[in-house]
């Protein structure tokens, strides 16, 4: 078992962890529509740098 030579201050245990924080994604907002979504992404309405990439379907009303 690997026993180590000294121990680690928690100065050096906190700079080993800096790195470990999240980050927030990066979002870009959308040239037709406005509308805000993650970069290098379609957006919700099948948009993508301004053109629509992705045709989509259309949920028909239920009729009573």
């Amino acid at each position: 078992m690997a026993v180590q030579k000294s121990r680690r201050t928690p100065s050096t245990r906190g700079m080993r962890r800096g790195h470990d924080k999240l980050k927030k994604p990066t979002l870009a907002i959308d040239k037709t529509t406005g509308e805000t979504h993650r970069r290098h992404h379609i957006s919700a309405d099948g948009f993508y740098r301004g053109e629509r990439v992705v045709e989509m379907k259309v949920e028909a009303e239920e009729q009573e």
